[in-house]
């Protein structure tokens, strides 16, 4: 993408002096994947490759209950 292929608005104070740029949603994120290419290459975990990895002591419905009730 080139630069002048982004449509931006440049927002300004009072005073007319630029404070910010707006841009669209789809050219920020062809730029956020251009700025990071390990981001785009970032692979999905599979989260039950960690289950039964914490070993509980106690039901953690009774643990929370036990817990909220040392507040008060």
């Amino acid at each position: 993408m080139l630069l002048d292929q982004i449509h931006k608005k440049v927002l300004v104070d009072k005073d007319r002096r630029p404070v910010a740029v707006q841009i669209d949603y789809a050219d920020w994120v062809e730029i956020e994947s251009a700025l990071n290419p390990l981001a785009a290459q970032a692979k999905v975990t599979d989260p039950m490759q960690f289950a039964g990895a914490v070993r509980l002591t106690e039901n953690p419905l009774e643990y929370q209950i036990r817990i909220r009730g040392e507040w008060s």
